[in-house]
């Protein structure tokens, strides 16, 4: 009883602690430090920002040269569309001391924000004569660099943020935008290689040559896969495109056809949407279309992936309905992804149950109303060798039930060579 007494007792005092805690939080608006950080809890936790104006404005009047009551003051204003009265209160602080990082940050957002890039630009380069080491104001240069199609100076501008700290998502995904755009050409080439030690006696070979155009509206990408299976060849065409919708949104679609409907699928296509979540999180939703020398297949497809320091994890889903198969079926993966170096130097691991539509060497298993068991293990890495060439290396075993309680080993190796111009 003294026991449970004393944790009841315990308990009812951390509460209390924590409420108080809260409420001093919003009582202490007798001086400069309390009522700036009423101010922010108002602003944030609240979304009241005519309340959080309030006790800045009172703030000032107790400490006028105060320089984050001013810049907090006038991001209120940025984001309530109170442009001029933003630019006062930042040009303010930045008038008595133009080494200010946070003060030319948020002005540089500001500018940014309301499409007076060269303005933005001017802000970001006087800051950085400061602070040549600032990250958030070498992400902000470049950003206005890409706005101005000033791709180059964006290109290297990045570089010198990502060096300072790679662990940094905003700077990874602003550097792949950023490349996109400055070379709007690449092309590239992919074999694969696949033994089997008992489902067939002939190994694999996959070829693949890919050429992409970075367009106004998104990349579109046009390949041809040869392969050799079954001890047959096969050849297949596919045109590809990522068109953006906005920040938050942007597509794929795809679409494929081959003559050599025991190669490849006769046909295959694809549509999904993807979507740049809050907290470094991004989602995809789609569907997967096969037509093999029958009926066609419909998959659909899930994805939710997290990024979190040097690290991209993600976990995918595909789902096949019973109208295509004796049973509804379906196969997951995880995958993670470590980035050592920029966007295009990562070390990857995978492993899952079942065979992807996405797998362009092995959905040709697919062609079944039965689902047999498969289990994958991989791993891959991606090495820069030049400033416009790209390595890759993967490998990847499988665990095939290729017959109703036979199981065979596959093995796959592939590499390819990435050249951007």
């Amino acid at each position: 009883m003294t026991i449970s007494f004393q944790k009841r007792y315990f308990c009812l005092c951390l509460l209390l602690t924590l409420a108080l805690g809260v409420a001093a939080q919003e009582q202490d608006t007798l001086s400069s430090d309390g009522l700036l950080l009423a101010a922010r809890h108002r602003a944030f936790e609240k979304n009241d920002y005519p309340k959080a104006k309030e006790y800045l404005y009172k703030a000032l009047l107790i400490s006028p040269n105060y320089a984050d009551i001013r810049i907090f003051l006038g991001r209120i204003h940025t984001w309530t569309k109170n442009y001029d009265s933003a630019r006062y209160y930042f040009s303010s602080v930045l008038d008595k001391d133009p080494s200010y990082e946070d003060a030319s940050a948020a002005l540089a957002d500001l500018e940014y924000w309301t499409d007076n890039n060269k303005v933005s630009l001017a802000v970001c380069e006087t800051g950085l004569k400061y602070h040549p080491a600032s990250q958030t104001l070498l992400v902000k240069k470049a950003r206005v660099l890409y706005e101005l199609k000033q791709y180059p100076d964006a290109e290297l501008t990045i570089e010198k943020a990502l060096n300072i700290n790679k662990n940094n998502t905003e700077v990874r995904a602003w550097s792949s935008r950023i490349k996109e755009s400055s070379l709007k050409n690449k092309i590239s080439f992919d074999y694969d290689y696949v033994y089997f030690d008992k489902q067939f006696a002939n190994p694999w070979h996959q070829a693949s040559f890919d050429y992409t155009r970075v367009t106004g509206i998104g990349s579109v990408t046009g390949r041809i896969n040869y392969a050799n299976r079954f001890t047959e060849n096969g050849v297949q065409y596919e045109i590809e495109a990522y068109p953006h919708i906005s920040k938050t949104f942007y597509a794929y679609l795809n679409a494929g056809y081959s003559a050599n409907d025991g190669v490849f699928p006769g046909w295959r296509g694809g549509f999904s949407l993807y979507a740049n979540l809050p907290k470094s999180y991004e989602g995809e939703l789609g569907v997967r279309y096969l037509q093999f020398s029958g009926s066609p297949t419909w998959i659909y497809t899930g994805y939710l992936g997290k990024y979190y320091k040097s690290w991209l994890f993600g976990a995918r889903a595909y789902l096949t309905p019973s109208t295509y198969t004796s049973t509804p079926s379906a196969s997951y993966t995880a995958s993670a992804r470590y980035y050592y170096g920029g966007a295009d130097e990562w070390l990857g691991f995978t492993g899952g149950y079942g065979i992807s539509p996405d797998d362009r060497l092995n959905s040709i298993l697919l062609d079944s109303k039965i689902r047999l068991l498969t289990y994958k293990v991989g791993a891959s890495y991606r090495k820069k060798i030049s400033r416009l060439n790209v390595l890759s290396a993967d490998i990847t075993w499988y665990n095939q039930e290729y017959l109703p309680g036979s199981y065979g080993n596959q093995y796959q190796l592939s590499i390819g060579w990435l050249h951007r111009f």
